[in-house]
């Protein structure tokens, strides 16, 4: 890949993750497997899926009697004989439910009690099966949809754990749902401890990745608990691109055994920094389990799963959304709209090629202009990691960190000076085609198409408010413009030390001449010599 002219240092803090895809596992089974499944299938299915459903009619009279008459919907807690019959029985019902659907468990650690620990985190979440650690540390509330309570049996059961319960129709539910944690963990043990799984959604337990703040905010000590399927055929993992929930169902029952390790490590009191910053509380916890758990940290998020699902319906490659959306909304002040409409022109640009990648040829034809030295120099711009193509991640950056800061009105009034030869206020086609093929080195460029998108008013001439509308749409044009600039103030400075006896007389005659040899008029107008100052402010010679 070629290099650029003038090197651009890059911050860390935006390099890609080491973790590539958190939300994807491609499990293969082998013929074996295969055959193996289906031989003991044939007596553990059935005999599993008959036993899951007998403990839970089971279940549901122990739920029912607990939460008969029961006042406030759950807003109460169940106190008294209720409160230990109904976890007694559903604990020892729930284990050996997990027994029957041959679930190993090995604890590691002891769980802390509700005035020690109220809130317990439960990290890495990878499965449905996850579930089972609410059974080993003594049937806590979870948060839980407010539909799910509606649910036959299960939603009997559900109540019966006094759940934190989310709706999707309330517009102050997280707020809502945050107060109601709060008052649970302060209660004093009069509610049963909580149990979070922060995260927010399942990965392939390869690394950690961003901790919702919801578990911290209330400021009380915090136990995490790490989950570990340590099996050689990985039946469990449920992730965005892979196993269905029935696949993995099938599967799972018709293994022999699932070995699970559930490891309570000690209680995390948060310190008074700590309590005022729960974005820093969660991180330090983050830490020590993936410390524990001898896995990275990385900024993804369930926004990120949601970018990619909106990949996969514009026919992209769905981990092609991924961009660490914590990290990347955080450093550049973006929101969930504006990344998710530069998906769709990524979209745009990139689906002419595979891969879900842009190419040189497939920017250029965005942009409407042919391959050139400047062009060229704008596209490793962002490409950062330099493998020649821009993946929507160092798009999102680029856009961020180059195109919108030198996107300025200034350097919109500069560019249209530039193509405005006669300085009449507008830009004829002649003037238009005149300028870019001076600056890109192409005699015969056909820019009619380009001209008539800036024409909204198909009049001829390009106004400046058509000119400036143009521009705020397309940023890329502006970096564009500014890389020229710098790109000819390069070459001029290079022309400098080749010619130690040049006086500064020559050097300005030459500068203002350096594309006037084609169009004297505009290149006395604007010139990268004369806007040093100017262009200091949207130059990419400093961290980005």
């Amino acid at each position: 890949m070629a290099q650029r002219l003038f090197p651009l240092p890059r911050q860390q803090s935006l390099y890609p993750p080491s973790v590539r895809n958190p939300f994807v596992h491609e499990g293969r089974l082998s013929a074996r497997d295969k055959a193996r499944i289906v031989l003991l299938g044939i007596i553990l299915l059935p005999f599993r899926a008959i036993c899951i459903a007998l403990i839970l009619l089971l279940s549901w009279p122990f739920a029912a009697i607990a939460t008969f008459c029961h006042p406030g919907r759950g807003s109460m807690p169940l106190m008294g004989w209720k409160r230990r019959v109904t976890r007694c029985a559903l604990q020892c019902l729930g284990r050996v439910m997990f027994f029957l659907m041959g679930f190993q468990v090995e604890v590691k650690g002891k769980v802390a009690g509700p005035l020690e620990a109220p809130i317990l985190v439960v990290a890495p979440h990878s499965s449905f099966f996850d579930g089972i650690v609410c059974i080993i540390a003594g049937l806590p509330s979870i948060v839980s949809r407010l539909e799910n309570l509606s649910a036959p049996v299960f939603g009997t059961i559900l109540r019966s754990l006094q759940p934190v319960l989310v709706s999707r129709l309330d517009p102050d539910s997280r707020r809502n749902t945050i107060n109601e944690i709060t008052k649970r963990a302060t209660s004093g043990g009069q509610w049963p401890q909580v149990l979070i799984f922060p995260e927010g959604t399942c990965t392939n337990r390869s690394c950690l990745i961003t901790f919702k703040q919801g578990a911290f905010i209330p400021g009380v000590p915090v136990q995490p608990v790490l989950l570990r399927y340590p099996n050689k055929l990985d039946t469990v993992t449920w992730t965005w691109q892979g196993y269905s929930f029935k696949e993995l169902c099938v599967m799972t029952f018709c293994q022999p055994l699932t070995r699970v390790e559930v490891e309570f490590l000690p209680v995390h009191v948060p310190t008074e920094e700590e309590k005022k910053d729960p974005n820093l509380f969660a991180n330090r916890v983050r830490n020590t389990m993936a410390t524990a758990l001898n896995v990275p940290v990385t900024d993804h998020t369930f926004e990120d799963c949601r970018l990619m699902i909106s990949a996969g319906q514009l026919t992209l490659p769905m981990e092609a959304g991924l961009v660490e959306f914590t990290k990347i909304s955080k450093k550049l002040n973006l929101k969930w709209d504006p990344i998710r409409d530069q998906l769709n022109t990524f979209a745009a640009i990139a689906n002419a090629s595979k891969g879900g990648r842009i190419g040189m040829e497939e920017f250029a034809e965005h942009l409407k202009l042919p391959v050139s030295d400047v062009l060229k120099e704008l596209f490793l711009l962002f490409d950062r990691n330099g493998d020649g193509t821009i993946d929507f991640r160092e798009y999102v950056i680029g856009l961020s960190v180059l195109c919108n800061p030198a996107n300025t009105e200034e350097t919109i009034q500069m560019a249209f000076k530039l193509f405005d030869v006669d300085d009449d206020g507008s830009i004829t086609e002649d003037e238009f085609a005149c300028i870019l093929r001076s600056s890109l080195g192409v005699p015969d460029l056909d820019v009619s198409q380009l001209f008539k998108e800036i024409d909204t008013d198909n009049s001829g001439k390009i106004a400046y408010n058509e000119f400036k509308d143009f521009a705020f749409k397309h940023p890329e044009y502006a970096k564009l413009f500014t890389t020229y600039l710098e790109l000819q103030r390069c070459h001029l400075q290079t022309s400098d030390e080749e010619d130690d006896y040049q006086t500064p007389e020559d050097t300005y005659s030459q500068s203002k001449t350096s594309l006037s040899e084609k169009t004297p008029i505009a290149r006395n107008k604007v010139g990268p010599e004369g806007n040093e100052e100017d262009l200091s402010s949207t130059s990419d010679k400093k961290d980005d």
